[in-house]
């Protein structure tokens, strides 16, 4: 009941009122092989763009996440930065140009566009969280930010206070 493991990955590509979202779709279905889902502004105007406008796009990887993490590691060289990780487990960090990622190649149709990942990490028995009746998982149950960290550094990746040069 103590291991943990990845419950999902969310690569997001946040485009604006100017932004390209066919282009932005195909990237991240290209990536993921799932179909990806064009985020809209809520209630009220965001940035600028009116109400329900297209902002963004994003996709949710359950199943294959960890070929997809490690696919997407290598874009840094293995190695994250400390502040990514957050006290509850999770951890994301940005790609800056899609075409870092191994086995990605580059679309002068598409162009260069960056994206986030937000990593969420679990263990059996969170799935209480997601029921109809949401419950509160138990404080020796969650997972803390050394364990994240512990979690990463056993898939092989390096974290570092900052980074020697810029990856992309």
């Amino acid at each position: 009941m103590r291991k943990i493991g990845i419950e999902k990955i969310v690569l997001n590509i946040g485009c604006g009122k100017t932004g390209n979202i066919d282009n932005a779709k195909k990237i991240l279905e290209l990536l993921t092989g799932k179909k990806a889902v064009i985020t809209k502004t809520q209630k009220r105007t965001t940035f600028g763009v009116g109400k329900h406008k297209p902002i963004g796009v994003m996709v949710t990887v359950r199943k294959n996440a960890n070929e997809l993490l490690m696919r997407i590691l290598k874009a840094l060289d293995n190695k994250l930065l400390i502040k990514n990780f957050d006290n509850s487990g999770n951890f994301s960090f940005g790609i800056k140009e899609y075409i870092a990622v191994p086995g990605i190649e580059y679309d002068p149709k598409i162009g260069i566009l960056g994206f986030d990942v937000c990593v969420t990490l679990g263990r059996p028995g969170f799935s209480i969280k997601r029921k109809s009746l949401p419950r509160k998982v138990g404080k020796k149950h969650r997972i803390s930010k050394e364990e994240a960290m512990a979690f990463v550094r056993s898939l092989g990746a390096e974290i570092v206070e900052k980074r020697e040069k810029e990856y992309y």
